[in-house]
């Protein structure tokens, strides 16, 4: 699977407009198995109650069973259950979204695909939920900046509820720049309206992404890229006197 990802990255690379047509063969029997291999042990379930060493039990024949549901369009994400944990520091708590087990599987796969695509277009200044990187090389950054060039203001802002308000139609468009299997874009339009679970009740889900999906982060990032990054890079930096940089 990595040389088939490696392969992806290189087009992407190579060819900035290429849409990529053939994507959701990836979502294969050998690319779950290696996504259960890979998920950490003891994590809270979702509304299945369904945990990695029970699936695992019979896991050749649950993953034959899931890829054939997915051929079929048979298989549907279930909605996630809500969970809350206390913010750093506050007095608010943060809710997550826990995903079925399945759910985790598929959303495991998934992830590398779009991050084997869209890792050849992110910027540099984004570093959040990225292979390789994370807060502590955002700071770096941020110090180096400050430390050797001629710094008048700083800017912190914070996208409040972000997860929980992404915009359904916008991420669909944005993921089309580059994807054209209308397969996998099901698939991931399924995961965004699959909706919450919370004491008994379905809540749908209009929009957002929930935080505890395994492919929140990646989608979060080529939101941002659109709507963040390239416009600061392409229209804020043109417009402003002097220079400005972005840390995210």
């Amino acid at each position: 699977m990595e040389t088939q990802f490696a392969r992806i990255t290189a087009v992407a690379k190579q060819k900035p407009e290429e849409k990529f047509t053939s994507l959701v063969h990836l979502i294969n029997e050998q690319s779950l198995a290696e996504s259960h291999a890979k998920l950490k042990a003891g994590k809270a379930s979702g509304i299945d109650k369904v945990t990695k060493e029970e699936y695992g039990r019979n896991l050749e024949t649950n993953v034959r069973n899931l890829v054939e549901r997915m051929k079929t369009q048979a298989y549907k994400p279930q909605a996630a259950r809500r969970v809350y944990i206390p913010k750093t520091g506050k007095a608010q708590k943060r809710h997550l979204g826990i995903p079925s087990y399945e759910d985790k599987l598929v959303q495991k796969a998934v992830a590398p695909i779009l991050n084997a695509i869209y890792e050849a277009d992110f910027l540099d200044c984004s570093h959040g939920f990225r292979p390789e990187r994370g807060c502590h090389d955002a700071l770096k950054v941020l110090g180096k900046i400050i430390e050797t060039k001629p710094v008048n203001y700083i800017v912190e802002a914070d996208i409040k509820g972000f997860f929980d308000n992404v915009d359904h139609d916008w991420m669909m468009k944005f993921l089309a720049h580059r994807i054209a299997d209308n397969n996998l874009l099901r698939l991931i339009r399924r995961f965004l309206k699959a909706g919450i679970m919370e004491a008994g009740i379905k809540y749908d889900t209009p929009e957002g992404t929930p935080q505890g999906g395994v492919i929140s982060p990646i989608l979060a990032n080529v939101y941002l890229h659109y709507a963040l990054d390239l416009w600061f890079e392409k229209i804020f930096t043109r417009k402003s006197r002097g220079k400005v940089y972005l840390v995210r």
